[in-house]
C-alpha cells in the first residue's frame, strides 16, 4: 500500500506540482488548502506525512502543527516563503521534522519525504517501473510505455540489475544481444529519449541516473 501524503497549501499550482511528483514517486496525495480543514481530516484520519505551508487561511502552519502534535507524531515537512532563521527555528520547535523555504526543488522535497518515511518505519513505495519479459513490455505505474526495441532492451537492462552502475558497453552489449543495430554513441541518445518518455508520465521522476565516468543506473 502507498504512503499518504496529505498536502497542506494554499497555492493551487504548488500544490498541484506536489501533488504530481508525490504520485510520481509511488505515495498516494490529498491536497488541503484550509488549515482548519486539514487538521480536521488529520484528526480523523492520520497520513504517513504532512508537507505544510505556513502562510495559510483558517489556522496558519504553526498553530495547525501545534495542535497536530497535542495527538501524533505524524511527520511534518514545513514549506514556506520565511526564510529568516528566526521562522526555521521555530518551525523545527514547534515539531516538525523537515523544513524547506520556497522556492524549493520538488525533487529534494520527495528525497526528504523518502528520508523521513524510512527512519519512520513505514514501507517503500511499489515498484515505479515493471517489466514483463514475456510481454516485451515495461510499465510506468501501470501504464505501458512507448518504447523502441533499443530502448527496451537498454531499460530492461537497467531494471534487470536494480542499484547497479552499468557501462555505455554493457548497455551495448544488451542491445546487440538483442538483435538490434546499435553503436557506443548512440546509448546516449537513447537514454535522453527514455527520460522523456518517462517524464510524460511521471514528470520529475529520476529514473534513470549518470554515474560520471562510469555510466547510468536505475534506482527504481
Amino acid at each position: 500500500m502507498s504512503a499518504t501524503i496529505m498536502i497542506v497549501e494554499d497555492e493551487p499550482d504548488l500544490a498541484s506540482v506536489i501533488a504530481d511528483y508525490a504520485r510520481a514517486a509511488g505515495y498516494a496525495p490529498t491536497v488541503f488548502g484550509d488549515g482548519r480543514e486539514a487538521l480536521a481530516a488529520i484528526r480523523q484520519r492520520p497520513p504517513d506525512l504532512v508537507v505544510l505551508d505556513l502562510m495559510l487561511p483558517g489556522l496558519d502552519g504553526l498553530s495547525l502543527c501545534r495542535a497536530v502534535r497535542t495527538f501524533s507524531d505524524v511527520p511534518i515537512v514545513m514549506v514556506t516563503a520565511r526564510v529568516e532563521e528566526v521562522d526555521r527555528l521555530l518551525g523545527l520547535e514547534t515539531g516538525a521534522d523537515d523544513y524547506l523555504c520556497k522556492p524549493f526543488s520538488p525533487r529534494e522535497l520527495m528525497a526528504r519525504i523518502k528520508s523521513i518515511l524510512r527512519r519512520a518505519g513505514l514501507p517503500a513505495a511499489p515498484p515505479v517501473l515493471a517489466l514483463d519479459e514475456a510481454a516485451r513490455r515495461i510499465a510506468l505505474h501501470g501504464r505501458a510505455l512507448d518504447l523502441t526495441p533499443s530502448e527496451y532492451a537498454i531499460l530492461a537492462a537497467l531494471l534487470r540489475r536494480p542499484g547497479q552502475v552499468l557501462s555505455r558497453a554493457q548497455l551495448l552489449d544488451a542491445a546487440k544481444a538483442d538483435n538490434l543495430d546499435a553503436n557506443d554513441r548512440a546509448i546516449d541518445s537513447h537514454v535522453k529519449n527514455l527520460r522523456r518518455k518517462i517524464d510524460a508520465v511521471a514528470p520529475g521522476l529520476e529514473a534513470i541516473r549518470s554515474i560520471y565516468g562510469l555510466g547510468y543506473r536505475c534506482d527504481l
